[in-house]
């Protein structure tokens, strides 16, 4: 039944067809007992018949027709028949698919249907009626068309909020899937940072313990084993976050795979790492510590990860290094200061050339993010300093 229903829709003329075969053959019935006039309502029957078929492709051209045709019938003195219930569908074509002015057209002949009929066919016999009588009967036999022009004013308006609706949806389709792509593309950045800091800081341990197993193999090979151990301890440790962070672009199924984000907890560990590089770093906690929420937590670790690997890209030799983290009533304060000779002006701008400035940049995403603040620059006295403010949720 449904595909049925499908079919007609697409198919309007089908049902027209349909109705008109009904209209002509109740007319060309009627026509059979009538004398004189047969041949010209028989005419009239066959032309509303003909713009019915055609009154959902050209239902300006048809409504039109049919009101010329209407008022020949009135001129003429043809009386009404069955083929006189096709002008109330195009009362009805006329406000549902015609253009307004024909719409209007509609309308006025059908209140015009009414005062013409009784006029032209009921003369002879209203003529002992009183006005009221005549006035009632006129409303009486206007009130179908102008019905059928309202149902058809309500289809009208009924078509056009589907459409909009239908098109509504489709502008939120569309916007979700822009909304999506932008939630993507967000997420590949942030993967990017990860890959960033995970790599720029693993690979620069490597190196360093590299250079330095160089150097101390002939010499002390127990020093150059230990650093070729770090070397392989290292590497395995960023193959681990890389292949969890290029995991969440293979699949959508790995809520099972995930680790825990690192954090302020895990300081020690990272400035053990390196220690073990070979770049001396003080660390110190003052305040109250606390849970932290992860993002604030992730990002705290990141900064010092990103900062001191590039004081051993950029600090020179002897280079020293302190990190102190103060945990304050609303905020978070990180400060991160070496003795080295500090970044060039390039880097400072333009979040650096070394790693194609992902370093610095990252770093002020990460503080955005959470809607922190960030000071990088050189430090009175010499070196350079990184310090981070982020707000914190008072504990209640």
């Amino acid at each position: 039944m449904h595909r049925l229903n499908a079919w007609l829709r697409r198919h309007p003329m089908v049902v027209d067809s349909a109705w008109a075969l009904v209209v002509l053959a109740l007319s060309l019935l009627s026509a059979a007992d009538m004398s004189g006039s047969s041949l010209e309502f028989v005419a009239i029957a066959l032309a509303v018949a003909v713009l019915m078929v055609f009154r959902r492709r050209n239902p300006d051209i048809t409504v039109t027709a049919a009101v010329l045709l209407g008022l020949g019938q009135v001129a003429l003195a043809i009386d009404p028949g069955p083929s006189s219930i096709g002008y109330l569908v195009f009362a009805y074509t006329g406000a549902a698919f015609g253009s307004p002015w024909v719409s209007r057209v509609a309308l006025g002949a059908g209140l015009a249907a009414g005062p013409l009929t009784v006029w032209r066919f009921n003369t002879a016999e209203g003529a002992d009626r009183s006005w009221p009588q005549i006035l009632f009967i006129t409303a009486l036999m206007s009130t179908p068309f102008v019905l059928c022009w309202a149902w058809g004013r309500l289809t009208r308006v009924r078509r056009a909020y589907l459409i909009e609706l239908e098109d509504r949806a489709a502008r939120l389709e569309r916007e979700r899937d822009a909304q999506a792509k932008v939630a993507v593309a967000a997420e590949r950045a942030r993967i990017a940072r990860e890959l960033h800091d995970v790599v720029a800081h693993n690979v620069s341990v490597m190196i360093v313990q590299a250079d330095g197993a160089a150097y101390v193999l002939d010499n002390s090979p127990q020093q150059a084993k230990e650093a070729l151990g770090t070397i392989a301890s290292t590497g395995r440790q960023a193959l681990v976050e890389m292949r969890r962070l290029l995991g969440v672009l293979r699949t959508a199924d790995t809520a099972d795979e995930y680790v825990p984000q690192p954090g302020v907890e895990e300081l020690p560990e990272l400035l053990e790492q390196v220690r073990t590089a070979g770049l001396p770093v003080e660390f110190t906690t003052s305040g109250d510590p606390r849970e932290l929420p992860r993002g604030v937590e992730l990002t705290v670790y990141r900064i010092v990860q990103e900062a001191l690997t590039n004081v051993r890209k950029h600090g020179g030799p002897d280079v020293r290094a302190k990190v102190e983290v103060d945990f304050r009533e609303r905020e978070l304060e990180v400060l991160i200061d070496d003795d080295g000779r500090g970044t060039t002006d390039e880097q400072l701008t333009a979040g650096g050339t070394d790693g194609l400035g992902h370093g610095l940049i990252g770093m002020r995403e990460r503080v955005g993010m959470v809607s922190g603040s960030l000071d990088i620059g050189p430090r009175p006295g010499g070196g350079f300093r990184i310090r981070a403010v982020l707000p914190l949720k008072t504990a209640k």
